[in-house]
């Protein structure tokens, strides 16, 4: 049975140019793998802490060397000569050494790093992909990507409130086809968007970020941009929308300015979600809401949680507690996975099998800062939900989850499976 030999951690950049933590492991078989850490732009108060230097003379205070050190001096120490195949045991033994709540002190990125780095590892040792090591011989679904076209909120500088506009190819018959109707699509929409003289300068995630006369203007030119690339709304695509409502949520209401929409109450932009439902094809509604806003997101999932898929991200951060708590409260019925929100691999299973258990979807995604490591596509297919939001169709540290992806439909061949998770 191959052991870990060696574990070292070193700062590197991620899509926005600033510090994360990549971490190689090294078996004593010789097997050497690594595994880079996202960070997230607009995190939920109650998220895994990622711990940064603070020194304003290194990376505006971002340095990650306090987080590397960690990796380096207190937790190598700790897990060389485990068994990498014992995901569990070195999780829960990086979770003991931090003894925070929150990961606080050792840092979720220190911890995250040594987690994925650990079953990516013990995936080439067993010598499977990742995807069956974590799923098992029957991991073989394909998810619908959620492409983010129009970005918005802390993820851009301009006139939208809301933060990520996405397209669903939920009609498509297969994960690469689908891939092809979201990338005809975002082609489609620039054109468009050119012929309007707007800006097709590109966000945090890829999606276009002009400056639009109102956050309905989105929908509408998404809509139109689906129609012009010859397929049908609702039907072949459908909208999914990440308010990120927390980022304008001031004195208990929402505050819309930046589109000129003005200040609104829970019950507003509950009736402003049931308009848009239909008229916009929206399927998927992710922190419609503030992220301590429990009893509006019951509301909104009584109101609406029958047509539309309730998704809670700052509402959960990946974390069981919060997501037994929405549960048994009905305050949504789907849960954003990030690894990094709760800072292992153990952990984030432990937080979809709750889901699965109360009949809830979830949806593997990444952060707005990436790096090209593929680890949630492979996590996508393995945990069998159907659903990954990776961001839109350009940039490489987006388009490295999508053509993983691609890989891994062809190498199951005939026994890859996709479907559309809207469709019953």
């Amino acid at each position: 049975m191959d052991k870990i030999k060696d574990i070292k951690a070193m700062e590197i950049l991620d899509s926005r140019g600033n510090p994360t933590v990549r971490v190689h492991i090294t078996l004593d078989s010789g097997i050497t793998t690594s595994a880079s850490v996202p960070s997230g732009a607009s995190t939920g108060e109650h998220e895994a802490v990622e711990l940064r230097d603070g020194d304003e003379k290194r990376y505006n205070g971002k340095g990650v060397l306090k987080a590397v050190a960690h990796v380096n001096d207190v937790i190598a120490p700790k897990i060389l000569g485990d068994n990498p195949a014992e995901q569990a045991k070195i999780d829960h033994k990086m979770i003991h050494l931090d003894g925070s709540k929150n990961k606080s002190n050792l840092g979720a990125n220190a911890i995250l790093g040594v987690s994925m780095a650990a079953a990516k590892a013990a995936a080439l040792s067993a010598k499977l992909p990742l995807y069956q090591y974590l799923g098992g011989v029957g991991a073989r679904t394909l998810p619908v990507p959620m492409l983010n076209i129009i970005n918005g909120g802390q993820h851009a500088d301009n006139s939208v409130d809301l933060q990520e506009f996405m397209i669903m190819p939920i009609g498509a018959p297969s994960f690469s086809e689908a891939l092809r109707y979201g990338a005809e699509t975002f082609h489609t929409l620039k054109k468009i968007l050119k012929s309007k003289n707007y800006t097709t300068a590109v966000g945090d995630e890829g999606g276009f970020a002009p400056n639009l006369k109102s956050n309905d203007e989105a929908c509408e030119i998404i809509v139109e941009a689906i129609q012009k690339a010859g397929f049908e709304p609702g039907k072949d695509i459908s909208l999914a929308l990440d308010s990120a409502a927390s980022s304008f949520f001031s004195n208990g209401s929402y505050d819309m300015h930046w589109s000129g929409a003005g200040v609104q109450s829970t019950q507003d932009m509950i009736d402003l979600y049931q308009a848009w439902l239909d008229k916009y094809f929206v399927v998927s509604l992710e922190d419609g809401l503030d992220e301590n806003d429990w009893d509006g997101f019951q509301k909104l999932t009584t109101t609406l949680g029958n047509r539309l898929q309730i998704v809670g991200d700052d509402l959960f951060v990946t974390n069981q507690e919060f997501v037994a708590r929405g549960i048994k409260n009905k305050s949504a019925n789907s849960v954003l996975i990030k690894l990094n929100q709760i800072g292992t691999v153990t952990e984030t299973i432990d937080t979809i099998q709750l889901c699965r258990k109360a009949g809830w979807s979830f949806i593997i995604s990444h952060r707005s800062g990436e790096t090209e490591d593929t680890f949630m596509a492979d996590l996508a297919v393995a945990m069998g939900g159907g659903q990954i939001k990776t961001g839109s169709a350009c940039r490489s540290e987006r388009i490295a989850k999508y053509n993983r992806l691609l890989e891994i439909e062809q190498e199951l061949g005939a026994s890859a499976y996709f479907y559309n998770p809207f469709s019953h």
